[in-house]
């Protein structure tokens, strides 16, 4: 396993996980759903697609239990590390850049439960962000992520080493991102529920000159270099 290596391709996640996931017919557990904006997209996609999506953040927890709908989603509360779900109950568990926000002391537990509520021979998708790249240098200023980026990393290849789960693929791609303009990029990343970031008036402003390096006559755009580990839960 390998915490970086050059990409093999730009395009959406959702092209990555469609590619190399079978979710049709499936029961699909979401970890750290977020705005619930790719639990959509894979539930308005293809069919027969039975989803649980968790999410911690009290805020946006309650923001998505007022989407109605998605008939085929079922939004819970719940930490990673501490799931309400019966033992091997789904087919695929997803994690979209989430597992780094895990706590430090329960990264592995969380991939214990992972392990748990999977199938036998169910797979776990599993992207992370790597510390690298210009979307990286504007939110390094005022939110460093490279210890627990690094420390999920180290989950997952003790996860591995420890044959809980096998490695069944890594791949490494970039995913596009723009913002209209620096007001945009404040909404959806510096203040967003899940974490509280307070940036002093030095800080602010070195942020937003990093952030209008990357502004052209229509918008922001950033490619996030990310990484897959597919796991696979033994039969």
């Amino acid at each position: 396993m390998q915490i970086s290596q050059p990409a093999d391709k730009t395009c959406p996640e959702s092209e990555i996980f469609e590619q190399i996931l079978s979710l049709d017919g499936k029961e699909i557990l979401e970890l750290g759903c977020g705005n619930a904006d790719l639990t959509r997209l894979i539930a308005t996609s293809g069919h027969d697609r039975k989803i649980t999506a968790t999410e911690v953040d009290e805020v946006q927890h309650a923001k998505n239990m007022s989407i109605h709908d998605l008939p085929n989603v079922t939004f819970i509360e719940a930490g990673s590390e501490a799931l309400p779900l019966a033992d091997e109950s789904f087919d695929v568990v997803l994690m979209f850049k989430s597992l780094h926000h895990v706590p430090l002391d329960l990264m592995g537990k969380a991939l214990s439960e992972t392990k748990r509520v999977l199938k036998p021979g169910g797979l776990a998708y599993i992207s992370e962000p790597i510390f690298e790249g210009d979307f990286n240098e504007v939110l390094r200023l005022f939110h460093d992520e490279q210890a627990v980026r690094q420390a999920a990393f180290e989950a997952l290849k003790q996860c591995v080493d420890n044959q809980e789960l096998v490695l069944a693929d890594e791949i490494f791609f970039n995913t596009p991102t723009t913002f209209e303009d620096f007001d945009d990029y404040e909404n959806r990343v510096i203040n967003v529920t899940h974490s509280s970031h307070r940036l002093s008036p030095e800080q602010y402003k070195r942020v937003r000159e990093q952030f209008s390096l990357n502004m052209q006559d229509d918008g922001a755009s950033f490619l996030i270099p990310i990484r897959v580990d597919l796991l696979q839960k033994k039969v």
